[in-house]
């Protein structure tokens, strides 16, 4: 079987860091079928001095091959020419990590949802469009993901509950949707460093992105009601323009010296803020699947996570769970915290635990059987 994976979000966070792990589990896997990966920058999979992008130590096996697709997600071309390039290697089957799949695309394939954010959290606030193109852009990505689901061989999907949002809001049959779970990178092993200044003074992290349904506006609130004048709250995300408008918020709103802000930093500083944090905070109001929730726990960090069903999910009894709705819950338990945090050690603990039921070669073993189970229902049509 030839089998092609939409790889032009290499480089991305989140997204990416699904890709990357796939292909690297995938490439230790899978000798039988052939691959094609399409990638918007061929260097980026193959460079050895990038961490983030490369396939770290790993080379690619004689079965897969990298073509350079210089396409950019959500435009016309991405519509247009790409299911040209993808129908010019004659694939038995594609696989779109990502929702964002050609509607003129008319081969087999699998697609990846990680959640229907967009579907509960219009972005208007968050968007640098005009608001009628915001609009329509809106209703290109409710068709475009209308079509990805409709006309999928199979959906990959990273939590049980974005499953059942997937039957609720979309009516896809149960059995057309393969639920498998993420894992944590290598490159993510605890620290014990103190060296850098951050990790001097008691600090809460977030690890995320800045869009509306995160709800940093809540956590910026019940921190700076703080009593303890020494904490720090870490904001860690990539440079865009969603962050600068969080960061101004930050320092406009709030006035607060204590909320700082890193951006597009490495995994080993990463690690070193998850071993030394108070605690991970994630007050999302609404997650596919909340990778950070699993880095932390995998580095003894405790965990304080909204009260939301995939936080719940893969979590279960390992984090301390909040309302995020409601301004004084999140508040009190960050109080808890700073001031008995020691007594939360049974919780880390059991988070260790918990993070041992996910890993990326599960969710790569659980890919590959999807996509012969493709082959399979091709062949009895």
């Amino acid at each position: 079987m030839k089998i092609g994976i939409d790889g032009r979000f290499w480089n991305e966070s989140g997204v990416g860091r699904y890709i990357r792990n796939l292909v690297r589990e995938l490439n230790q896997l899978d000798t039988k079928n052939d691959y094609i990966l399409f990638v918007k920058d061929e260097s980026s999979v193959k460079n050895p001095n990038s961490a983030k992008a490369s396939m770290g130590e790993q080379e690619l096996k004689k079965n897969w091959s990298v073509v350079e697709t210089d396409i950019r997600w959500h435009t016309v071309e991405e519509q247009l020419r790409f299911p040209f390039i993808l129908n010019s290697y004659n694939l038995d089957l594609v696989h779109f990590p990502y929702f964002s799949v050609p509607i003129f695309y008319n081969r087999p394939f699998v697609v990846t949802i990680h959640d229907l954010i967009l579907h509960h959290f219009a972005t208007g606030k968050a968007t640098t469009l005009p608001a009628p193109l915001y609009h329509l852009k809106r209703l290109g990505y409710k068709l475009v993901m209308m079509q990805a689901v409709k006309k999928s061989q199979k959906i990959l999907t990273v939590s049980e509950a974005t499953k059942k949002e997937i039957i609720e809001h979309l009516h896809v049959p149960s059995k057309k949707i393969v639920v498998t779970y993420e894992g944590v990178d290598d490159t993510l092993k605890k620290s014990n460093s103190i060296d850098t200044k951050s990790t001097q003074e008691p600090f809460f992290l977030y690890v995320g992105n800045s869009y509306p349904h995160k709800n940093l506006e809540r956590l910026f609130f019940a921190f700076s009601s703080l009593k303890d004048i020494r904490v720090k709250l870490y904001v860690v995300g990539q440079d865009d323009f969603f962050f600068r408008e969080t960061k101004k918020l930050a320092e406009q709103g709030f006035r607060n010296p204590n909320i700082l802000f890193k951006t597009n930093i490495d995994d080993e500083e990463l690690s070193v803020l998850y071993s030394h944090a108070l605690a991970l905070v994630s007050p999302s109001l609404m997650e596919g699947f909340g990778l950070p929730l699993l880095e932390a726990m995998n580095l003894g960090c405790l965990v304080i996570a909204s009260d939301i069903p995939s936080s719940r999910e893969i979590c279960h009894d390992a984090a301390l769970y909040f309302n995020p709705l409601e301004r004084g819950d999140l508040e009190n338990v960050l109080e808890q915290v700073l001031t008995r945090s020691s007594s939360y050690n049974t919780l880390r603990k059991k988070g260790e635990n918990r993070v041992k039921d996910f890993s990326w070669n599960k969710m790569a073993n659980e890919t590959l059987r999807t996509y012969e189970s493709c082959l399979s229902l091709r062949s009895r049509q």
